[in-house]
């Protein structure tokens, strides 16, 4: 330790009186004694510390910050795919629309080509029709659609009417639309004659009672049906059989199909796929 690093300092001590003797002697009442008091090194000032405590306050937050930027990463994350969901979703949707366009496009050109085809003759110079064969119906049938129809006259029963049908190459119409219904009601509007002048349709619950068949042995779908009101009702008052057989007519569109005795003298409608005429001079 070098004497710059000591500090010399003089101290005084005085001495109690003691009680029982009585007072000291002046030569004894101080003593003197030489004390050394080494110097500390200076201590930095406090604010130098303090810009240390921020680092590790730092240190303890960086935690926090990390996942503060996965929760953000995350709710950027979800809400890209929901926006691609619902992008995919709308895609989906528009591609439906245009295949539904794309295919009543395609039954317009059928219906278009058809009509004039039906109005010029099928030539491989006639632009109108396509170059390898034209839909068309014989002498006597009309066109609807790809179907033939032929309103017989000849009032025969039900069984007779088809086989009637059947030996010119088709059957008792099966009705499958509305559009197709309102057709027919169309032609009938012209060839009835009375109320009760209406026409056999091919189907019969002659098989199974109220189980309603058409001639090629497919279901009635109860939920597309023209039955007028309260039919079929399946009176006995011509046929204790019943009404088996299915006819229709009336004016207008409205509920026209009606059941009545399979043996009862009627109309009827056949129906038979349309001709495919080849094309050629």
């Amino acid at each position: 330790m070098s004497e710059a690093d000591v500090t010399y300092s003089d101290v005084k001590f005085t001495k109690s009186r003691d009680k029982d003797k009585g007072k000291a002697s002046p030569s004894e009442d101080t003593t003197y004694s030489e004390v050394k008091i080494a110097k500390t090194a200076p201590q930095p000032p406090a604010e130098l510390t303090g810009p240390q405590q921020p680092a590790e306050s730092n240190k303890r937050s960086c935690p926090t910050s990390v996942t503060a930027v996965v929760v953000v990463l995350l709710v950027l994350l979800v809400c890209a795919a929901s926006a691609l969901g619902y992008t995919t979703y709308q895609n989906s949707q528009t591609e439906e629309q245009l295949r539904s366009l794309r295919v009543e496009n395609e039954e317009l050109k059928k219906n278009i080509t058809g009509r004039k085809c039906e109005a010029k003759p099928c030539l491989i110079f006639n632009q109108t029709c396509p170059k390898e064969h034209c839909l068309k119906c014989e002498e006597g049938w009309e066109r609807f659609g790809e179907m033939c129809y032929n309103f017989s006259t000849n009032k025969l029963n039900w069984n007779a009417s088809r086989d009637d049908c059947q030996r010119r190459g088709g059957d008792l119409v099966k009705i499958e639309s509305r559009e197709e219904q309102i057709y027919l009601d169309e032609i009938l509007r012209n060839k009835m004659k009375e109320p009760e002048d209406k026409f056999w349709i091919g189907l019969t619950d002659s098989v199974n009672e109220g189980e309603w068949l058409w001639v090629d042995g497919s279901p009635l779908n109860e939920r597309f049906t023209f039955w007028g009101q309260n039919e079929p009702d399946n009176l006995m008052h011509d046929d204790a059989r019943g009404q088996d057989c299915a006819r229709v007519g009336g004016t207008g569109f409205s509920k026209h199909w009606f059941d009545r005795s399979c043996r009862s003298p009627q109309k009827s409608i056949c129906e038979k796929p349309v001709e495919k005429a080849e094309t050629g001079l």
